[in-house]
């Protein structure tokens, strides 16, 4: 079913809090089933609904390697490895784990995370990984910036190709499906979408102004089938340079409410929201204080499925880590809580070198209107020593980029029956049967970049 994750904001109760902390899933999906067969209160009976589904994420996908395993990985990766220092990484907070039956348990991506943040670990691998797409990737970023200080302003034409697919082991010839893949969506940066192609024939395309666009296919499921879309568009960026001493002293009251339950302005945030600010009243000072505190403080990591999070900008700003869409909603969170309009914006990062997934933010000021703040990429920017790069995401964005979703957690046109494999964001598309949605574990998803033309 589709869920309201509104109800997320609601607290569970103290004994199903302890059977999930201690990994006991089991014991605490027996509790939930019991709670949910008595007359309770409709709100705690719908975050009790949404509790057992993020039992049975948490529980199956999401930490499937325990101690031993994780440290035969560890033992087999880095070069003069000692059985203690995973011990040192769990106690120091520097990888992902929790308890499963009582025994620790580390998420799936700790090994690619701990290579990715660490670089005394990257310095150890044992087999290097080739850093020439990398450098490469970062090289065409840092020339973007001086080609958009230069020109003004940059203009391409992007071809790309979306696919998704069940993987074998989970296909079942012959049932309905009901598939849904991203299409770009009309928004500041976009303009002349064309739907190309589509395979099979699209059963509906969703209009341009969705929250969260895509193309719908409703077919009988064949042997090894793929639904693809092939689209265009042009992507504009124009270069602004924020000037606090331009900034009007009436700004706009639209998009500063709460979302819950991940834009929820609690107590926690108001304080470090007063601590960042110290007084400051300038909308554009205050919006750079933020992306400072964010990109300086929030150190980048991969992350669990956000919808086992309860609330995913309070989770950022106590962790002090997160992903590109985390420190997002962190962003739009304190600039909502300082009086500033905030959105959001996802969808995909496009280039010759690297397609994927990819999460930033606009931000409104009088009189420069909407712009935008990449904190991902702006904090790691200024983590490579590239200062330049660093001011540049506050306030800019680069061109490669497919912007699919304007909010999160809202639902497609058609809407899905079944929970999605991501209820809050929409990047790599969503798959089901008559009988239940399908996780991306048991998906095949691809991007692929066919042609960018630069435009005059």
């Amino acid at each position: 079913m589709y869920y309201d994750l509104n109800y997320m904001s609601v607290p569970l109760p103290e004994d199903v809090i302890k059977l999930k902390n201690y990994g006991d899933f089991e014991g605490a999906d027996k509790l939930i089933q019991h709670l949910l067969a008595n007359d309770i209160p409709e709100a705690l009976r719908k975050r009790l609904e949404i509790e057992q589904d993020i039992i049975r994420i948490v529980g199956i996908n999401e930490y499937p390697f325990d101690f031993a395993k994780a440290n035969e990985m560890m033992k087999e990766t880095f070069k003069e490895y000692q059985e203690h220092e995973l011990t040192i990484l769990k106690e120091t907070g520097k990888v992902d784990w929790l308890y499963i039956d009582g025994k620790s348990h580390f998420q799936r991506r700790f090994l690619l995370n701990l290579i990715k943040t660490q670089a005394d670990y990257e310095a150890r691998l044992i087999v290097k990984e080739d850093n020439e797409v990398d450098r490469l990737r970062k090289q065409e970023l840092t020339q973007n910036v001086q080609l958009m200080k230069e020109h003004g302003r940059r203009k391409v034409k992007i071809h790309l190709k979306t696919s998704i697919q069940v993987k074998k082991e989970y296909e079942r010839p012959g049932e309905i499906v009901k598939v849904y893949l991203p299409l770009p969506k009309e928004c500041k940066q976009v303009s002349d979408i064309q739907i190309l192609k589509t395979i099979p024939e699209a059963t509906f395309i969703a209009p341009e102004s969705e929250d969260q666009r895509t193309v719908y296919f409703e077919t009988t499921l064949e042997k090894d089938q793929v639904f693809s879309v092939e689209y265009s568009y042009i992507n504009q960026v124009d270069y602004v340079e924020l000037d606090p001493e331009k900034a009007s002293e009436l700004q706009p009251e639209f998009d500063l409410n709460e979302a819950l339950p991940h834009i929820r302005f609690t107590p926690y945030l108001e304080l470090l929201l007063a601590e960042i600010l110290a007084g400051e009243t300038n909308p554009i000072r205050k919006a750079r204080k933020i992306y400072d505190f964010i990109t300086t403080k929030v150190n980048y990591s991969f992350m669990r499925e956000y919808f086992t999070i309860d609330n995913i900008s309070e989770y950022a700003a106590v962790n002090l880590k997160g992903d590109c869409g985390v420190q997002a909603i962190l962003f739009i969170t304190l600039c909502r809580m300082a009086k500033i309009p905030a959105k959001w914006q996802s969808g995909l990062y496009v280039s010759q070198y690297y397609t994927g997934c990819h999460d930033w933010t606009q931000f409104y000021v009088a009189p420069y209107g909407w712009v935008f703040a990449d904190l991902s990429f702006g904090g790691g920017a200024r983590r490579n020593g590239d200062l330049d790069r660093w001011n540049y995401y506050f306030g800019n964005l680069d061109i490669f980029r497919m912007p699919a979703n304007s909010e999160i957690q809202t639902d497609f046109n058609p809407p899905k029956q079944f929970l999605r494999a991501d209820p809050i964001d929409n990047q790599r598309g969503e798959f089901e049967y008559e009988d239940q949605g399908l996780p991306y574990a048991y998906l095949d998803v691809k991007q692929e970049l066919i042609a960018m033309e630069e435009l005059v």
